[in-house]
């Protein structure tokens, strides 16, 4: 534990905050292209994968609201294993959170690129390729530009960083909804509900499903995080972290369901019908549609919000990922001086500086939105599981601490919400399910690396109490692998015999992880901590 005569984070952000912070991160790069993505891969039925998703979203939020107000720390996501599993569980899960949290910050830099592309002018139109669907040469150097001022923002002051994203999120609540209202009333075709193949649903519900863990929706409710990677810096946490998610996520779901309805209704019914929604093709696809139907304020407000949604987004998850190295460093298996707080603006710079690098890698990389929503997204659902599986643990355990917000219903709730994380990953489609595990195992050398340094301190506990954990991934991608060709397997399984088995691996596998909890140091200390 640290001397006490160190800085600590101060206590600034309230509920306005909070909430904003929540909505900020959920309303960015996926209101300019979640909706095209969605509706090309499910059609209208993209309204159902919003509002599954929303729900899901939901369920994990409130396993989490009641782990936030019992541990109010700084990168809480990637903290709350190491409480009630130790330290081996915590780093996987730590790992998968930061990593797909940190891929983020480029993401919405390409998107504000991307956007640009479609000006009408020469120099603008060289900044993407439309073909390959990558950034070009001078797209990238845009898009680093641009992750250098969110880095900016970030490195000198919070209260900076907390006014810049107060202001930018009404802006992002308003352009929005601004747009959707207008596209529904400039042109709408109820018709293109059921226009091809006669259905709602003209892929089936393997559209649907495939939507919510691969074009954006997953990654769009992510951002409900970011209230609890920053509890460490709010007021009266217990009481204004419950309220910002649950404010947050419900006004977010209101936003992109009105944006998918009017998506789906201004899309021409005779492009419809001569490619159906697969074959829909946009480079900027809200912002093309607006002026189809000569909205031309529409389009330059979608034009100026390409840069502000995105860039508020980028500002803060560069801010809640740095804290989140923070929270690993804390927790005893990242080097000491991304721990590091300067001593007057209280920010963990050092961390900050390394998610600014790594940003800068996986933009290079990975050139396109498309190219990085699966994996972020695939990340996230895996670092969902320390909500249902802590809170489950937490009751059985209970530590002395004070709920302020207690879950009703856990023994409901908890396995709901953990089978639900199982059903997204498999949704993901394999052979990316088997990669993102296989990165998560490579991970360990960092952690290995750690236990050797202090001599592997009860890792016989460790590996004892992550073994549920271990058995889990290495299911997942078993499923993943046999199951049904809708979703990327062998059809060694069909797709009815995957779910039903994944849905019984799923609730064994959360009975074993919650008993497999137990009384760990730092949860013994956690009223002093």
């Amino acid at each position: 534990m640290r001397s006490n005569k160190e800085p600590a984070l101060l206590r600034q952000i309230g509920l306005l905050g909070l909430t904003m912070s929540g909505i900020g991160s959920m309303v960015g790069s996926g209101w300019l292209f979640s909706a095209y993505f969605t509706a090309k891969l499910a059609g209208p039925a993209a309204i159902l994968s919003w509002i599954i998703g929303g729900l899901f979203a939901m369920a994990i939020a409130l396993t989490i609201c009641e782990l936030g107000s019992l541990f109010p720390k700084s990168g809480g996501m990637a903290r709350y294993l190491d409480y009630t599993h130790g330290s081996l569980s915590g780093f996987l899960s730590a790992w998968a959170n930061w990593l797909g949290t940190v891929a983020i910050v480029p993401i919405e830099a390409e998107a504000s690129i991307q956007y640009m592309s479609s000006w009408p002018w020469h120099w603008a139109q060289q900044l993407y390729n439309p073909i390959t669907h990558n950034l070009t040469l001078t797209g990238l150097v845009g898009a680093v530009m641009l992750i250098l001022f969110y880095f900016s923002l970030n490195y000198w002051s919070l209260k900076l960083f907390v006014r810049f994203v107060a202001s930018i999120t009404i802006l992002k609540i308003i352009i929005p909804a601004l747009t959707a209202i207008m596209l529904i009333y400039s042109g709408f075709h109820s018709s293109n509900f059921t226009s091809v193949n006669n259905s709602f649903i003209p892929y089936g519900w393997t559209g649907v499903l495939t939507a919510i863990a691969t074009c954006g929706i997953v990654m769009s409710f992510n951002g409900f995080q970011s209230p609890v990677n920053l509890a460490g810096e709010a007021k009266n946490p217990r009481v204004n972290l419950p309220l910002a998610l649950i404010i947050g996520i419900a006004i977010t779901l209101a936003i992109y369901l009105l944006l998918q309805i009017a998506f789906i209704g201004a899309i021409s019914p005779t492009q419809l019908a001569a490619v159906g929604w697969h074959g829909i093709n946009f480079k900027s696809p809200l912002a093309e549609l607006a002026l189809l139907f000569q909205l031309n304020f529409i389009a330059l407000l979608l034009y100026f919000d390409s840069f502000v949604a995105p860039s508020g987004t980028g500002v803060i998850y560069l801010a809640t990922t740095s804290r989140m190295l923070y929270g690993m460093e804390r927790n005893g298996y990242m080097p000491r001086f991304l721990g590091f707080l300067h001593p007057k603006y209280r920010i963990p710079r050092h961390a900050l500086v390394i998610n600014f690098l790594i940003s800068l890698i996986f933009l290079f990389c990975f050139r396109g939105w498309a190219h990085l929503v699966a994996i972020i997204s695939a990340a996230h659902i895996i670092s969902y599981i320390p909500g249902p599986i802590s809170v489950g643990s937490l009751r059985r355990l209970s530590p002395p601490v004070p709920r302020t917000f207690k879950l009703p219903c856990i023994n409901i709730v908890g396995p709901l919400a953990f089978v639900l994380i199982s059903l997204l990953f498999y949704w993901i489609r394999w052979p990316l399910t088997g990669q993102v595990i296989l990165v998560l195992f490579i991970s360990l050398i960092f952690y290995f690396y750690y236990q050797h340094q202090h001599g592997w301190r009860d890792f016989q506990q460790q590996l004892k109490a992550a073994a549920w954990l271990i058995v889990y991934f290495i299911g997942l991608v078993l499923f993943s692998y046999c199951g049904g060709q809708d979703f990327g397997g062998i059809g060694l399984l069909s797709a009815t015999a995957s779910h039903i088995g994944l849905i019984i691996f799923s609730i064994l596998i959360y009975i074993w992880g919650v008993q497999s909890a137990w009384m760990t140091p730092l949860l013994k200390t956690v009223e002093v901590d």
